[in-house]
């Protein structure tokens, strides 16, 4: 199945944080007819998460940090628990998951295993998020974490079961993050 597509209007209207557009497209569907949408996309840059985890404590390790969108959308707290992540900016994606595994957990990590990349909002933000894990242990904590300038982030260590009983009470609230504790535990990699 494919689409043409014809872009009638593509107004910027923010480079403030992120870069927001507003856009207006033909979209010609399967049947040949033409339906004009108009809509606003987002555009953030795309990005990389990990989950790290640690076999032989059946452990894993997450941050939590304040989150503006998630504090205007009821979390009363802002706080968010989630997998280490961040931006691309102009690092591959392999590259930036390590960058940020030490500055937010303040492991050095080893091998890392990509697992697949996804599109976490595509009905209106174009961010490609890539997925890693990796082992952890002592012996690569290279300093605390705890991120970098600006950034407030709390390096969690979990027992699995107890991460999974988060996410199954709502206290881990991250789709990214329950995407990778599912992971683990279909590959086998902890013990729920």
């Amino acid at each position: 199945m494919s689409f043409k597509i014809n872009i009638i209007k593509d107004k910027l209207l923010s480079e403030n944080w992120f870069v927001l557009r507003n856009y207006t497209y033909d979209i010609t569907d399967r049947r040949g007819e033409v339906i004009r949408h108009k809509r606003e996309v987002y555009d953030r840059g795309n990005g990389a998460t990990i989950l790290l985890y640690n076999r032989e404590k059946n452990s894993v390790v997450l941050t939590r940090q304040f989150r503006i969108a998630t504090y205007v959308n009821g979390n009363d707290s802002g706080l968010l628990i989630e997998a280490c992540a961040g931006l691309l900016d102009d690092d591959s994606p392999e590259d930036c998951i390590r960058k940020e595994a030490i500055e937010e957990t303040g492991y050095a990590v080893g091998e890392v295993e990509k697992l697949y990349a996804c599109y976490m909002s595509p009905g209106g933000v174009t961010e490609l998020i890539h997925f890693f894990a990796a082992e952890y242990n002592e012996s690569l904590r290279d300093n605390a974490g705890g991120g970098v300038e600006d950034e407030s982030i709390d390096v969690l260590e979990l027992s699995f079961p107890d991460a999974l009983a988060m996410v199954a009470d709502g206290r881990i609230r991250d789709g990214k993050t329950i995407m990778l504790l599912q992971h683990a535990q279909i590959a086998g990699w902890l013990k729920p």
